[in-house]
């Protein structure tokens, strides 16, 4: 059973989609990942991530600062986890580093054999078929159509929705992909897909098809 979680904005969890996402988890090493950009003070950051999960009885987790070149003892270090988290930050610095990568890969296998999956603001824009990235987010200000993860296929997903005002571009992704849905996920929002089918949503979550919203 393949379990996917993304977030519209940078964490913490939201509460009830924490507490499913740490009960997934909870079935295997009960030992997290954590993938992010490392910057200075990135370990009291750490804390936004944990919170939830630890209220939930995991405590074992294992950051993975992303760089271009992965070792042997990080992929070792990741395949040993039972839960994954993607975090938020330069959208296209994470997709350089994950997709098409020795990690990415891994994430992959681990994801088809059921280690959930957690995507907050780029983590989530990165994980479908097909890596939308609105003109905001990236230094040439354009929207960037870039094959993602492939964690889900047939979904576009849009983060920050209210406050980047991402209607438009949401709209147009859908047009341009032909994908036939886009979720806008707003700040404190987010989305559980499970075997790729929206079974849960907590926050404000927009829904964009054959130019609707719903």
């Amino acid at each position: 059973m393949k379990h996917l979680f993304l977030f519209g904005g940078t964490p913490p969890f939201t509460p009830e989609l924490g507490k499913l996402f740490a009960e997934k988890a909870n079935q295997g090493s009960k030992k997290i990942a954590i993938l992010f950009l490392e910057r200075e003070g990135w370990q009291a950051y750490m804390s936004k991530y944990t919170s939830i999960l630890e209220q939930c009885g995991i405590h074992h987790f294992y950051y993975m600062p992303l760089h271009s070149k992965v070792s042997s003892y990080e992929l070792v270090q990741l395949s040993k986890c039972s839960g994954i988290i993607i975090g938020g930050g330069d959208t296209v610095r994470y997709r350089d580093y994950i997709v098409d990568t020795a990690i990415g890969e891994l994430i992959k296998q681990l994801y088809q054999s059921g280690v959930p999956v957690a995507g907050f603001s780029a983590g989530a824009l990165l994980s479908p078929e097909q890596c939308v990235i609105p003109p905001v987010d990236n230094k040439e200000g354009k929207h960037l159509f870039l094959p993602g993860l492939g964690l889900i296929s047939q979904v576009i997903i849009s983060v920050h929705y209210t406050k980047w005002q991402e209607e438009e571009n949401l709209l147009k992704a859908i047009r341009t992909t032909a994908v036939p849905i886009g979720y806008g996920l707003d700040d404190g929002a987010g989305c559980y897909f499970r075997e790729q089918i929206l079974v849960q949503t907590e926050g404000s979550v927009n829904v964009l098809q054959n130019g609707r919203g719903n």
